[in-house]
Parts: C-alpha cells; sequence; structure tokens
C-alpha cells in the first residue's frame, strides 16, 4: 500500500490497520510526513511540522503500546492540531506572530487524542485569532484548497482542512465560532460537524471566545469523526459550559439507522441581504430529494431566524480581546486584528456577559424552527470558495471590507454558534468549477447522535471519500 493509499483510508481504518498488525505507527507516521514535505509548499496547511524525530518516537511508542496489548482507539492515527489549541513544546500562534514561548503542557483536547493513541504531527494555519472565513495571516500567508489551490479552503481551521483533504494526516483538531469547522469542511469536501456547546472541553480556557466556539475534528468520513468524539466528548475541570450526555456514542450511531425523521429544509439564509449560489440551492434540492427516498419526511419550510447580530459581535470581539491580552508581543498583532481591538472596545465585559444571555434567549427562539421537525437541512455556504488573497486589497477600512467578504461564507452557520445548536456540513457532491458541493444538517441541542446517523445514511447512498484532490494524487 503505497503512502496515498494509506492516508486517504481515514482515522478509523487507519487505527484498524495498526491494532491488527497490518500496519505500523511508524509507518503512518512515515507516509504522513513524506506526504507533507511533497505536498505542503504548494498547500501551506501547517504553521510548523514537529521534528521528525519526535513524531517518529511517538510512533514508537504507539508500537510498543500495541505489542503490549493496547487497544487504542486512535492507535498510531497520524492528526495535526489547529494553531488555536496548545501541544507541549510548541509555541500557540492563534495564527500571528505576537506569541514565542512554546506551551509547557497539551490542551485536554489535545491530551485525549493522545491518550488514545494519536501521534501528532503538527499544527495547521488558521488566520490571527480565527477571526475569518478565510485562512490567511500577516505572519504565515495563505493557506490554499487542495482542489484547486487558486481557492481558499475557507476558514479558520482552513489549514486543518487542507491537510485533511490533501491527505496529509488521518484526522486534524478545528475550532468553530462562527463556522470554522463547517465552512472549511464545505469548501474541501469533508464532513466537519460542530458539537454541542460544551461537548468538548477548551481546558486549560474556560471557554473558546465565550459562548460561540467548540473545537472538533475535520475527517474525511462520518465514522472518523464520530470515533473522534468518542474520544474528545466530556466534561473537564474549569469548563464553563457542559453538554448533556448524549443517549448514544458517536460511533454507535454513526452505524445505526436513524428512521424516519421529520427534516425541514429551506435555502434562506439566516443572514440577510445574502442571496445563495444557484450550484448551492441545486445541491441542497437533491439532498432532500435523497432523503425523501431514505424514507424521510421531507418538507420545504420557511424560517424566522431570529437576528443573532446582537449576541454574536460582542463576544466575537470580546473573545479576540481576550485572546490577543494573552500574548507576548501585542505590537506585532495584524492590522485587521488592532482594528478589531479598537470595535471591541466598544463592548466591555459587561457587554459581552450580557450578549452570552442574549444568545440563550435566541436559542429558545430558534427553537421554533424545530416545531415540526427533527432536523433542518439548509445549505453550508451562500457563496462558492473565493480566490486566495480573500482579505487582500481591503485598505484602510480592512475591519470592514474582511466583514463584508465574510458575510456569504458565514450566512446559515454563525446563528448555531450563538445558539449552541450541533451542526455538521456534509458534503453533496461537486459544483462546475470542481470543487466541493456541501449542506449542513442542524440539530436539536444536545442531539449529535441524529445528526451523525442521518450524515452516515447520506455518506452510504451517496459515498463521497471516493475521490481525492487532483493535487492529492502523488
Amino acid at each position: 500500500m503505497d503512502d496515498g493509499e494509506l492516508m486517504f483510508l481515514g482515522a478509523a481504518r487507519q487505527a484498524e490497520l495498526v491494532r491488527e498488525g497490518k500496519v505500523t505507527a511508524r509507518a503512518l507516521a512515515e507516509a504522513s510526513l513524506r506526504r507533507i514535505e511533497a505536498l505542503d509548499p504548494q498547500l501551506g496547511a501547517f504553521r510548523v511540522v514537529r521534528a521528525r524525530e519526535q513524531v517518529l518516537a511517538e510512533a514508537d511508542a504507539r508500537d510498543a503500546a500495541r505489542a503490549a496489548g493496547a487497544e487504542l482507539p486512535l492507535l498510531g492515527v497520524p492528526v495535526a492540531i489547529k494553531d488555536e489549541l496548545d501541544v507541549a513544546g510548541e509555541v500557540t500562534t492563534f495564527g500571528g506572530a505576537a506569541n514565542l514561548t512554546p506551551a509547557a503542557r497539551d490542551s485536554e483536547a489535545v491530551r485525549r487524542l493522545r491518550a488514545a493513541g494519536a501521534v501528532v504531527v503538527g499544527k495547521t494555519a488558521m488566520p490571527e485569532f480565527g477571526q475569518w472565513p478565510f485562512t490567511e495571516s500577516a505572519a504565515h500567508g495563505r493557506t490554499r484548497n487542495p482542489w484547486d489551490t487558486s481557492r481558499t479552503p475557507g476558514g479558520s481551521s482552513g489549514g486543518s482542512a487542507a491537510a485533511v483533504a490533501a491527505g496529509l494526516v488521518g484526522a486534524a483538531l478545528g475550532g468553530d465560532g462562527g463556522g470554522s469547522i463547517r465552512i472549511p469542511a464545505a469548501c474541501c469536501g469533508l464532513f466537519g460537524l460542530k458539537p454541542q456547546r460544551g461537548r468538548v472541553p477548551t481546558a486549560p480556557q474556560p471557554h473558546l471566545w465565550h459562548a460561540l466556539g467548540t473545537i472538533g475534528p475535520l475527517t474525511r468520513g462520518v465514522r472518523d469523526s464520530a470515533l473522534l468524539y468518542d474520544v474528545l466528548s466530556g466534561p473537564a475541570e474549569g469548563d464553563r459550559w457542559a453538554a448533556r450526555p448524549t443517549a448514544t456514542g458517536f460511533v454507535r450511531a454513526a452505524s445505526t439507522e436513524p428512521g424516519r425523521l421529520r427534516i425541514a429544509w429551506s435555502a434562506k439564509p439566516a443572514v440577510p441581504g445574502v442571496r445563495p449560489h444557484p450550484e448551492h440551492v441545486t445541491a441542497l434540492r437533491r439532498t432532500a430529494d435523497l432523503l425523501r427516498e431514505l424514507g424521510h419526511d421531507v418538507r420545504e419550510v420557511s424560517p424566522r431566524y431570529p437576528d443573532a447580530t446582537a449576541a454574536f459581535v460582542p463576544q466575537f470581539c470580546g473573545g479576540v480581546r481576550a485572546e490577543a491580552a494573552a500574548v507576548e508581543r501585542p505590537e506585532l498583532l495584524e492590522h485587521r486584528t488592532r482594528q478589531t481591538l479598537r470595535l471591541a472596545r466598544l463592548a466591555p465585559e459587561a457587554a459581552v456577559e450580557r450578549a452570552v444571555r442574549a444568545g440563550e434567549r435566541l436559542t429558545e427562539r430558534a427553537e421554533r424552527v424545530f416545531a415540526g421537525a427533527d432536523l433542518l437541512l439548509t445549505p453550508t455556504l451562500a457563496a462558492r470558495p473565493r480566490a486566495v488573497g480573500a482579505l487582500d486589497g481591503v485598505g484602510l477600512v480592512g475591519l470592514l471590507g474582511a466583514l463584508l467578504r465574510s458575510r456569504p461564507m458565514i450566512a446559515y452557520t454563525a446563528l448555531w454558534n450563538v445558539t449552541g445548536h450541533p451542526a455538521a456540513s456534509v458534503p453533496a457532491g461537486f459544483g462546475t468549477d470542481g470543487l466541493p458541493l456541501a449542506v449542513q444538517l442542524v440539530g436539536r441541542p444536545h442531539e449529535e447522535p441524529a445528526l451523525v446517523s442521518v450524515a452516515a445514511q447520506l455518506e452510504s447512498a451517496r459515498p463521497w471519500t471516493l475521490r481525492v484532490p487532483p493535487l492529492s494524487a502523488v
């Protein structure tokens, strides 16, 4: 089996092969490192790749654990970590240049991956503090989409998405504060689930952008994501929010038929003044038809979405302000970030807390969407992935320009960060431009298993992991 075949198997199958003794963790790590060396100069997915001897030593420890009888769920799987999460011995840059000191220990999510047998290969690129749905920064340059390197992979977890889509790692961690898992998943043809707020711990931080942010994986398939969520889920000391335990595990949900569900669908964006791309509407309709063929009660609706602006913006500003306050060299922050911080002065901490409470009230209003439905189906994105350089050329109004260019990317996603609902981006074929299409499934609070089960059903009916980006066929 060559490097490409190994790396496109996905996390679940990679771990199975290591446990069965058919491949070693070292072989997987070496394949990952070779592909990163060959392909990442064209992609810019990684901010840093760990030293080869460190990665191989970690892989050798996994092989020793297997020889000693360990049957860890992620045994030997090469993973990447978005650069807002701590990896011991590496600098957490948040996509910028203002931090210099390596982290002393892993964040809780990274610790759980390692305890489950994963091998951490490196840290992935992101825009500074994850502010934008495009993975570009003054410090680390642009990240490119493996399906078309002239296009963005989305953001802010674009480095993680590009690394998985190009077969550089088996899975990668991202974060989602307004769509930052789902947007790059949609751009890169991956499965990306934003979990219920509080499902995955943010420790050592008590929260990620207050009530907005969640941590989760980007993977090729639903089963891979389910496997990682079973490892990552559960409270940790110091978490501000904790999700209610699910009725069933994620892996079990991925292998269980969902039964007949009531699924509402709508092409209406939650952000006024945005129109969805026609091919996204076509993909939405095709998916609605497929779900109907699979036995679900599928009906078009016109939701009355609440306006989330007053709840989202103060938390966004407060989150960036809190992260910026912790960096070592604030004078090295990007110009756009300094503009965000000037805006953040208009939202003191008391206003941020009021925005959190406003978001909780919006959750009750958003629940009206589910009055006659178990799930909501929408596009993930309004626009096709932009050309790289989406944040260039905005001049003195850099922040305003970046916000305007971001609106079509977050028009379907950001509301569900404010309300905390789980939501997933599911591949839905390819557009005439050769780039992936996607739809979004939104679930009731704390009910990720329903999303996973339906997404697995769609994956079985319309397999999307059979195609790989042209760049990656090396």
